[in-house]
């Protein structure tokens, strides 16, 4: 069995997930809008060009998670997984992680949001296994503690390394789907790195390392 790993905003969906709960939460009220939406499009940016400081990114996004309450929190995440989510699941993306399911290869996703957002998403394609970045609850509410190396470029590897020690996997095979050149740290590292619908920087690098290029959104 080999290992399939998804990268999940831009990857798996066609789209960000924290950019787009953070504009969920000013439409609902949960944030104040004039600033939070500046911070939430400033972070989104300095991430598209590679010079995100993900621990500042980590505090934005943890800010709403402190200050509401927590079943509150559960509710708007439904919401937002209804409909925000699920307009940007494409079927293409849904028939990819069954292709490799279906050869018996190990699908997880490892990616630089936070758990709150992404585990449910990972549960919607029936992924059980996500690396993100672990955001420590005692009981129901967050403590505003991260737990362990934010999954973030170099930061995935190391994740990942540790997640293979623990579960006794290894890399032999392995696949690594991403539009990010924040993920060439791991597309170097897998033995089948595939660029998807990727950023002009990892599309020059697949272009010339000869890696595969697909899209899974085009068509959306």
């Amino acid at each position: 069995m080999a290992l399939a790993l998804f990268d999940l905003d831009n990857t798996l969906l066609a789209g960000d997930s924290e950019h787009a709960w953070g504009e969920f939460l000013v439409e609902v009220g949960g944030v104040d809008e004039g600033e939070f939406r500046v911070e939430n499009d400033r972070l989104y940016k300095e991430y598209l060009a590679g010079t995100l400081d993900i621990h500042e990114s980590i505090g934005h996004q943890l800010k709403p998670l402190l200050r509401n309450p927590p079943e509150e929190l559960h509710r708007w995440r439904e919401q937002f997984m209804a409909t925000r989510i699920e307009p940007m699941i494409s079927p293409a993306a849904i028939s990819l992680v069954e292709r490799h399911r279906a050869a018996g290869d190990v699908p997880a996703i490892i990616t630089a949001s936070n758990s709150f957002i992404t585990r449910p998403i990972a549960k919607r394609f029936g992924i059980p296994d996500i690396l993100a970045v672990e955001l420590e609850c005692i009981g129901a509410r967050h403590t505003g503690r991260v737990l362990g190396t934010p999954t973030f470029r170099e930061g995935k590897v190391e994740r990942l390394r540790e997640w293979s020690r623990d579960s006794g996997s290894d890399l032999e095979g392995s696949y690594f789907y991403s539009d990010s050149h924040n993920d060439l740290p791991l597309l170097k590292l897998v033995d089948n790195p595939v660029a998807v619908d990727p950023d002009p920087l990892l599309l020059a690098h697949a272009e010339r390392s000869g890696w595969p290029v697909l899209s899974l959104h085009r068509s959306m």
